[in-house]
């Protein structure tokens, strides 16, 4: 009797974590998780005049900032840090100016409110491979 209750036990247990696991990668509620050199999900879909939050569960910095050549026409530039332009954000992490840096534990939103594909990365984790996309549609 104390096996069956034991198994399902862990059972449940293992139930709840798996699905808490899907809740937090899965970018529910229209959040993208920053962790590790990754966005979490790296692709995700919102409507004209939603807004997505980047939540830092991380242990380093992270940006979030647009490729502003491969914004949608008539695409307001946008970046964390509130940067006009790509170039303006990637120099002031160079020079080391803040840069747009989300630490661990905070977050950052912006609302989208032109359709299309809005390709996106991380200043310092770029080459690492921190990319994401953000799809608008109508």
């Amino acid at each position: 009797m104390q096996r069956r209750a034991f198994l399902a036990a862990i059972g449940t247990g293992a139930l709840a974590s798996l699905a808490g696991c899907s809740l937090a990668g899965g970018g529910t509620q229209g959040d993208v998780e920053m962790a590790k050199n990754a966005y979490i999900p790296q692709r995700v879909e919102v409507a004209v005049g939603d807004t997505l939050t980047w939540v830092n569960n991380g242990s380093r910095g992270h940006s979030i900032t647009a490729y502003e050549e491969a914004l949608p026409e008539r695409a307001t530039y946008w970046a964390s840090g509130g940067f006009e332009s790509e170039q303006a954000a990637r120099s002031a992490f160079a020079s080391a100016d803040p840069w747009g840096n989300v630490p661990p534990g905070e977050s950052w939103s912006y609302t989208f409110e032109t359709p299309g594909e809005h390709p996106y990365f991380c200043i310092p984790h770029e080459r690492a491979g921190m990319v994401g996309t953000v799809v608008v549609t109508e």
